[in-house]
């Protein structure tokens, strides 16, 4: 008895190609694959089949289409030749390749995309941290008066030539003179009504109280004597300045900020230039500031000597302060603006020019400093209020403050009120 599958016998060769046939056909590849899957082996006591590792009896090809008389297709014709369905070629039988997964491919996309975020804003942080040049000391100021709500900045423009070579200061018509004085002095108020920027000019009639001296740590005690206020700057540096505008005014300075000419010159240049609206035809020969009426880009150099001209202007010293506030007010929108934060080549610099020049009190804090330009950027855009001093007149060629209106200015800070005092 024959168990194997009908055409494996060894008598139904004939003159078929197999293992030891003569046939001078080859054992096609395409024909091969017809070999029945799932054949048991032969049981105990039967024969293996006469043909090569168990290979079945192959089809004439004598009707030349591969099809014997018992019509038998070899599926040549009909794209089954490897196995898979008509036309798909080799493999097209098994699993095709799986469809790609979006939602994990969105979902870690989104985690490096947020981890890279997370890694260079932390790294910024460190680095601008790391920049602040935290010289101020201001534990050492005595007599402080008590704080009230908000927060105050005083924000110092020195003519400190530190650093810079003799080319940079007859670019910039600094002069060469040694030291540094104060060429500006404002208090920044910030709160939950807005904020106000107040101008100090540095021809104001002030007393000297009594200090304790930065270097020495001796105190010095007070004699009633008057001066103009950068000259409280010239004798002992920022701490003797905080405590000078502190008496005079009864107003607690939070936070220190100083910017000498050439880091100013520097950050102005670093963010392309500054618009600004020139009030009115300006030639000073002492600052080099040499513009017309009208709106126009200032570079480092031009806005430098735009904010230091005094003798070109009808008011001098009190004109000198507005065009400082409307400058700095502009710059500080300039840093805030989308084409700067965004972008990378801008903000890096800006930041760098920034901090390498700024000279901040020691609990100074980059969030702080943020603080304080965001408050500038609204004073720019009309949601604060920027002023100078109350004047009442002069003593002795000096500014004298309005003493009824500075009270209520500075009760009104101290509680963080509307401003309703006007300035010169």
């Amino acid at each position: 008895m024959n168990d194997w599958p009908e055409g494996w016998s060894g008598d139904n060769r004939g003159g078929r190609y197999g293992r030891g046939s003569a046939s001078a056909q080859p054992e096609s590849a395409r024909v091969m694959r017809q070999v029945r899957r799932g054949t048991p082996p032969p049981g105990p006591g039967q024969s293996a089949p006469p043909y090569g590792a168990g290979v079945p009896q192959q089809p004439s090809y004598s009707d030349g289409r591969g099809h014997g008389d018992d019509g038998y297709d070899s599926g040549y014709n009909t794209g089954q030749v490897y196995g898979g369905q008509g036309g798909q070629g080799p493999g097209a039988g098994g699993p095709g390749r799986p469809a790609p997964n979006w939602r994990r491919r969105i979902k870690w996309t989104a985690i490096t995309v947020v981890t890279v975020l997370v890694v260079t804003t932390v790294g910024t942080y460190f680095w601008a941290d790391s920049k602040l040049n935290r010289e101020v000391d201001l534990s050492k100021v005595i007599e402080r008066p008590e704080a009230g709500e908000g927060t105050n900045y005083l924000i110092v423009g020195s003519d400190s030539r530190e650093g810079m070579s003799k080319d940079q200061m007859k670019d910039l018509h600094t002069g060469d003179a040694e030291g540094k004085r104060t060429d500006s002095m404002m208090i920044l108020h910030t709160g939950d009504n807005g904020s106000t920027l107040i101008s100090l000019p540095r021809d104001s009639d002030v007393e000297i109280p009594s200090f304790v001296g930065s270097e020495s740590g001796k105190t010095y005690k007070g004699t009633g004597r008057h001066t103009k206020l950068n000259a409280a700057y010239a004798e002992d540096g920022p701490e003797l300045l905080v405590r000078t505008i502190e008496h005079n005014t009864g107003l607690r300075l939070d936070h220190y900020v100083e910017i000498g000419f050439a880091g100013f010159a520097n950050i102005v240049d670093a963010v392309g230039g500054v618009d600004i609206d020139v009030p009115q035809d300006i030639k000073d020969k002492k600052s080099g500031a040499d513009f017309k009426k009208g709106k126009q880009t200032l570079n480092g150099e031009e806005a430098l000597a735009f904010v230091r001209t005094r003798y070109a202007l009808p008011g001098s010293d009190l004109d000198r302060t507005k065009n400082q506030q409307k400058f700095l007010s502009a710059l500080a929108s300039q840093v805030a603006t989308p084409s700067t934060v965004l972008n990378p080549f801008k903000l890096y610099p800006t930041m760098g020019a920034g901090l390498d020049s700024l000279i901040v009190d020691k609990d100074m804090g980059l969030f702080d400093l943020a603080s304080m330009f965001w408050a500038m950027k609204s004073v720019s855009g009309g949601d604060g209020t920027s002023m100078n001093m109350p004047i009442s007149g002069s003593v002795g060629g000096n500014l004298k403050w309005d003493d009824t209106k500075v009270k209520k200015l500075v009760q009104e800070l101290k509680n963080d009120e509307q401003v309703t005092v006007s300035g010169n």
